[in-house]
């Protein structure tokens, strides 16, 4: 008991840094977006009309959430460009985010698996994408798959092909650019789960009787599901919300929820639209957070 009172103060203390962040670069700045998800739509700078003003007294306000209106967030309902938007961004994640786990599922375990000399330097190969720009990354796809590009001509050599492949503007195009950029958020935290499980472990299923296959079905991957868990979040979640790569990579088809935001936001300057789109997606994003937060709290009470 005397323990958990020396510990309680600088516990909370130390929680006080990571609340004031949240509370200012995330709570703050979502409560003007939601602010303007309630507004009207006006041909004016900026281009909405508040439905209440802080600064214009207690009444006022009242009066103002009185008439409140989710005009906006029934748009997104009743249209069917919303909605297939947000359906279409959920299932590119999700699919991006299974083709993630099976190649990164791999990468991982062949790292964790290495002498420990060499796990550094294959950990740093994971890393040395993010010393050059995403965007250059990108455009350098653009220039590997377009119509006389390097992968084009290597099938050609190959005799792959007999004539050049349509690539851009394609969700191939896409999904490959996605699988790209977003490995190493896969990789990482599998690594990490796999590295520090006890050999001994496996040593002890092959002395009962388990073959290779056995022990990683048995051992191996279930006690890397929290990591599976932590690397399809860190993809899954940026994916959805996903725009750079869907716009330079894929057709205009039908476009994610990202596009259709920044269609809204730049070209239409509908604000008070794409504000409600944009806390949809949160809400949407939150979501998953949510649920993995309480499998982890479960878990937690049953090992105590």
């Amino acid at each position: 008991m005397s323990g958990r009172r020396l510990f309680a103060g600088p516990a909370r203390r130390a929680a006080v840094a990571p609340l004031l962040w949240m509370l200012l670069f995330f709570l703050l700045p979502f409560g003007f977006v939601l602010k303007i998800s309630l507004s009207h739509t006006v041909i004016a700078q900026p281009p909405y009309l508040p439905v209440f003003d802080l600064t214009a007294g207690v009444a006022a306000i009242k009066a103002a959430f009185a008439a409140l209106s989710l005009e906006n967030f029934r748009l997104l309902i009743s249209d069917d460009l919303y909605v297939l938007s947000y359906l279409r961004s959920v299932t590119v994640a999700l699919i991006a985010t299974a083709i993630l786990i099976a190649i990164g599922y791999p990468i991982a375990y062949g790292m964790s698996r290495l002498p420990r000399r060499w796990q550094p330097i294959a950990m740093m190969l994971v890393i040395v994408p993010f010393w050059t720009s995403f965007l250059i990354r990108i455009y350098a796809w653009i220039n590997i798959l377009q119509h006389d590009g390097l992968l084009n001509k290597v099938l050609l050599a190959l005799h792959v092909v007999s004539a050049p492949v349509v690539w851009l503007s394609t969700d191939t195009a896409m999904y490959l650019g996605i699988v790209y950029s977003y490995l190493p958020f896969m990789i990482l935290p599998l690594y990490a789960t796999l590295a520090k499980m006890d050999s001994s472990l496996l040593e002890a299923a092959a002395d009962l009787g388990s073959s290779r296959l056995q022990a990683f079905w048995l051992v191996t991957f279930p006690l890397s599901l929290p990591g599976i868990a932590a690397g399809a979040l860190l993809c899954f979640i940026p994916i959805v919300g996903e725009f750079v790569i869907p716009d330079l990579l894929a057709g205009s088809d039908s476009p994610m929820i990202g596009q259709t935001l920044w269609l809204e936001f730049f070209t239409n300057r509908d604000w008070p639209v794409a504000s409600a789109i944009a806390t949809v997606l949160l809400v949407l994003l939150v979501a998953p957070l949510l649920v993995y937060d309480r499998l982890q709290r479960r878990q937690l009470e049953a090992r105590r």
